[in-house]
């Protein structure tokens, strides 16, 4: 038989002809059906691998950079470690405090892609893997010393909250009598911990990747679920054509259609933690500006020359009219940076887990939408590209625009200034601002993401298509033929159960009338 000249995409893999025997490094996505020559079952993505380990590299650059230029500043000025500059500087040094948060946030986004696929193959490894995303640090793999462990994961998330706070805090701004805010610096201990926070998290990352055998590097749940499946780390079950995650507990007999699927908050157990947390940081937020007005109120020594809050002093940014409180801290030493740092990660450690932790609704909802995808006029496309789902993908695009920008609003209502008298850096520390308007203004975003993310977990699928939400194990009984582009529908009539499933041409619409529970369903089996 002659070789085909067709593409795999063209081609029909089906799990009853799995190549089992075939070499793992062999898979390429370029391969060419043949009546006698091994197929390409899965991408493995090594475009993806490419471009995280690109991004990684680019984190390691800018944390060494961050060590070298902080190391130069502590050389040049002490302890205090405060380089300040001149007005021609001073515009890039603005920039450059707005654009900081995103550079950590690219940094931290590539470092969790890799951290992320490690430790989803390490639970795959354990046979624990449920879902195609799961909450990164607050999910672990056995082992307290494996990369993937509960105490390296809980190091990452605390160098996560340790690089946003580092990065609110690396460039501050001067305060003179003469001039309020115009002559910004950059303080060198911060910086020096950005900088170690940022390749610790490279290491740890790096570590969890050589740990563990990763089968896909793609963030498809489909290319996952069939290394699972090629690799006998997953089994398809019979007779669950039409039942959806949220069926996993029940009887999985044959079922009829449904006309509405469950929501993801019904269907991941971990979403509604995350949701609840949402709303938790942002009643938290709130208490935070009530106490400020509450402090502002009874002690006016506090505010020693602010203004009272009211619609003309309340801004987007703060200014010499905002209503805020300061302290100052004892000095400036080693032991004030400590301080300062504690009470960064009090305030903006909850923002940072909670942004973290909205990644699972993002993802689930992509993951979800992408399967939905079979039953459109183009059909499924099972391979992915990273880069491109941030921005095809609304919500994931919305929580990649969402970090950097919360943070910088955490940032303009928390803000350090260090006390400058004619260029002279005073000795009795730096001043910690809290703006009132602008954590009100900070708990309003909270408030509109936590809405928005909330609806999104709510909101039910229509059509009898049934939900997976990237559950591996339901993937696997949905999807019985394999192509890099598949549609789902009705395949098969039967006497009593009709079958439905996936092909590489459009099939038709479900019968919603019948009921449906996989070929070779056998008479006896009863319905739900």
């Amino acid at each position: 038989m002659e070789a085909s000249s067709k593409p795999t995409n063209e081609i029909l893999h089906s799990y009853d002809t799995l190549p089992y025997d075939q070499d793992f490094d062999l898979m390429i996505s370029d391969a060419k059906f043949t009546a006698d020559t091994r197929t390409d079952f899965y991408d493995r993505s090594l475009t993806s691998r490419k471009y995280a380990l690109v991004g990684v590299a680019c984190s390691s650059i800018f944390g060494c950079s961050c060590i070298i230029a902080s190391i130069v500043i502590l050389a040049v000025y002490g302890v205090s470690g405060v380089a300040t500059t001149n007005t021609a500087l001073d515009f890039t040094l603005q920039v450059l405090k707005e654009i900081l948060p995103i550079i950590v946030t690219l940094c931290t986004e590539s470092i969790g892609f890799i951290h992320g696929i490690s430790l989803r193959s390490a639970l795959a490894s354990e046979s624990r893997l449920r879902f195609n995303t799961n909450l990164r640090l607050l999910t672990a793999a056995r082992g307290w010393y494996n990369p993937n462990g509960a105490l390296l994961n809980g190091i990452s998330a605390v160098l996560l909250i340790i690089s946003y706070s580092s990065a609110s805090l690396v460039i501050c701004f001067d305060f003179s009598v003469a001039n309020w805010g115009l002559q910004p610096a950059i303080a060198g201990v911060p910086l020096l911990i950005l900088g170690v926070a940022i390749l610790l998290q490279v290491m740890i990352a790096l570590s969890a990747m050589r740990a563990v055998k990763i089968l896909t590097w793609s963030s498809s749940p489909f290319d996952l679920t069939a290394a699972l499946v090629h690799h006998t780390q997953l089994t398809p079950d019979t007779l669950r054509c039409m039942r959806c995650v949220s069926d996993l507990d029940t009887y999985g007999g044959p079922t009829k259609p449904r006309e509405v699927q469950p929501s993801a908050w019904h269907a991941h157990p971990s979403i509604r933690k995350v949701v609840i947390s949402l709303w938790v940081i942002v009643a938290a937020c709130a208490g935070w500006a009530a106490l400020i007005m509450y402090i502002w109120d009874k002690w006016p020594i506090s505010h020693p020359t602010a203004n009272a809050l009211t619609s003309q002093t309340w801004s987007f940014s703060p200014h010499s009219q905002s209503n805020f409180i300061v302290y100052d801290a004892p000095g400036v030493n080693l032991g004030t940076w400590a301080v300062l740092f504690v009470s960064m990660a009090v305030f903006q450690g909850p923002l940072t887990l909670g942004l973290h932790c909205s990644e699972l609704i993002a993802n689930v909802i992509r993951d979800e939408r992408q399967w939905r995808c079979a039953t459109g006029r183009k059909g499924l496309r099972t391979a992915t590209n990273p880069v491109k789902t941030i921005v095809t993908h609304p919500i994931c695009l919305v929580l990649f625009l969402a970090k950097p920008f919360l943070h910088w609003m955490f940032g303009q209502s928390f803000t350090i200034s260090n006390p400058v008298y004619e260029g002279t850096l005073l000795v009795k520390g730096p001043w910690v601002f809290m703006f009132t308007a602008q954590i009100w203004n900070l708990c309003f975003a909270l408030f509109i993401f936590a809405c928005f993310f909330t609806f999104v977990a709510l909101r039910r699928p229509r059509g009898p298509q049934p939900a997976a939400y990237g559950h591996v194990q339901t993937l696997a009984n949905l999807v019985d033929e394999w192509s890099l582009v598949m549609w789902w529908g009705h395949k098969k009539d039967g006497i009593p159960y009709c079958h439905a499933g996936t092909s590489d041409h459009p099939l038709p619409d479900v019968k919603m009338d019948c009921v449906y529970a996989g070929s070779g369903a056998e008479s006896r089996v009863p319905f739900s």
